[in-house]
């Protein structure tokens, strides 16, 4: 190897860790909110335009248990409508799920024209828990991996504009964040006896996420990932991602304001209302 592609090498080795130490170190509150509340005005526009355009949105979100999707997705949700937005997070299914093609229950949610859909998690554990812990055959992952990218085809070749987005986090992190759901009491909820059983797991699950990764990291869906060792570093670069992906333009706003109105009845009921208690 030549003197300068070494040196050039040791340069981008040099920007790579740089990157990796700057994801890792906590983001001041003051200025996630700043970035965040920025952020969501776009999201906003977005939505608007996704609405005005009739575009239809899917986005998946997989990654290791306590890796941040929940969070992530809050964070994208949170100042937009339910009814342009939905997220999907679906139970282990029936027994007449099982029954039925597997991608089956997936896909009728599959987004309408004016539509955001978000997979909390998506077709995608077949490849994952499904495979790690033994709740299918190995043939059957096969066939999945086989088949899912061409599923993906013909779900973009409809319109859909699909995202997948892999968080990835340390094994420290992760077992520091599922330790702290045991111990908050507002979080226990998130630590299902599934999380306690696949915790043993690391080195399977990284296998299944290679594998899954060289079988459906296609460039009509590729997979991005988002290193989430900081949480609200990973949402600001998911939002970000996500608004440079989906193609939109800010809609012309019309200038509301207030109409005028004249109130004369003021509270004048003898109705027996029932009021919350004011205990604080």
């Amino acid at each position: 190897m030549s003197g300068s592609k070494k040196k050039k090498k040791r340069k981008t080795q040099e920007a790579d860790d740089a990157v990796s130490e700057d994801a890792t170190q906590p983001l001041g509150r003051k200025e996630y909110d700043k970035e965040l509340k920025r952020l969501h005005v776009e999201v906003v526009k977005l939505q608007r335009w996704v609405v005005h355009k009739g575009l239809k949105v899917c986005v998946v979100f997989e990654g290791r248990d306590g890796a941040g999707k929940g969070g992530t997705i809050k964070a994208i949700t949170e100042r937009v409508s339910p009814r342009v937005f939905r997220v999907v997070a679906l139970p282990a299914p029936t027994e007449r799920e099982k029954s039925q093609m597997y991608v089956q229950r997936y896909l009728c949610h599959m987004p309408a024209a004016g539509e955001v859909v978000i997979f909390d998690r998506s077709w995608y554990n077949r490849a994952g828990v499904e495979r790690v812990m033994g709740f299918c055959r190995p043939e059957e992952v096969a066939k999945f991996l086989a088949v899912a990218p061409g599923v993906e085809r013909s779900i973009v070749e409809s319109g859909v504009i699909l995202l997948k987005y892999w968080l990835e986090v340390s094994p420290d992190e992760q077992e520091r964040r599922l330790t702290d759901r045991i111990h908050d009491g507002r979080k226990i909820w998130k630590l299902s006896p599934m999380d306690l059983k696949s915790f043993t797991r690391w080195d399977e699950y990284t296998e299944a996420r290679d594998a899954m990764f060289k079988a459906t990291d296609t460039s009509w869906a590729p997979w991005f990932v988002a290193r989430s060792e900081e949480k609200k570093r990973v949402r600001l670069n998911v939002i970000s991602h996500l608004l440079g992906h989906v193609p939109y333009k800010e809609l012309a706003s019309e200038n509301t304001e207030l109409p005028k109105r004249k109130i004369e009845r003021r509270e004048t009921t003898d109705y027996p209302f029932k009021y919350v208690p004011e205990v604080y």
